[in-house]
């Protein structure tokens, strides 16, 4: 089973590409995901958050606490020493879900295994365990774009998220495949495919 991970900044269109992995066979584990649930499930998680960044940063909803994510992310986009203590606790138990994840999926026999991180070499973890990582790119006003629409973030600020994570050009020196996603959502789509049976070319002569 084949160990990938796909990880590109805010508007690049990672999920996507991972969208069309999972139509491919890939079983996808979304680490962002993960880390959102580890902060609604996780006693010891909802316990070290409060204590990071005051117990007004849960509120109930429905009989359950929910954190504001919003206000967090102001936090620590502003605070480094915040975002690296929120990083302290999370990471280890995100690594922890994958590592479990992964080996289910290989008692399984599937063909690959999908890492989906945002922050996937800053998280300190990098290619470790993993046998190929695929970077999703895009022109700088195109992920702008998408961040504004998506999100309604103004210009500005849709700037900030993207100069808060790793530059670009050097998640593309980390590489072992680009996917570049300045075109339609067809072009995406092929160049996945093609990239996917790179990786996995016995998956091209069996059909899929």
């Amino acid at each position: 089973m084949k160990l990938i991970g796909v990880t590109g900044g805010i508007g690049s269109g990672k999920s996507e590409v991972c969208r069309v992995l999972a139509t491919l066979g890939c079983v996808i584990f979304n680490a962002d995901a993960a880390a959102k649930r580890l902060q609604e499930t996780d006693f010891e998680v909802v316990r070290e958050l409060k204590h990071l960044f005051g117990k007004e940063i849960y509120s109930e909803q429905d009989g359950k606490e929910i954190p504001n994510r919003k206000r967090i992310a102001e936090i620590v986009f502003a605070d480094q020493s915040k975002l690296t203590a929120l990083n302290r606790i999370i990471h280890p138990r995100v690594f922890d879900l994958f590592d479990h994840a992964a080996a289910e999926a290989e008692k399984e026999n599937r063909i690959a295994f999908v890492k989906e991180a945002a922050i996937l070499f800053e998280s300190g973890r990098g290619k470790t365990g993993l046998d190929v990582v695929i970077v999703v790119a895009a022109d700088l006003e195109i992920r702008i774009a998408r961040v504004s629409a998506r999100s309604g973030l103004s210009r500005g600020a849709a700037l900030e998220r993207i100069h808060n994570q790793w530059p670009q050009e050097k998640l593309v020196g980390h590489a072992d495949h680009v996917i570049w996603n300045n075109g339609s959502l067809d072009d995406l789509n092929l160049e996945t495919v093609k990239v996917f049976h790179s990786i996995l070319p016995s998956e091209t002569s069996s059909g899929n």
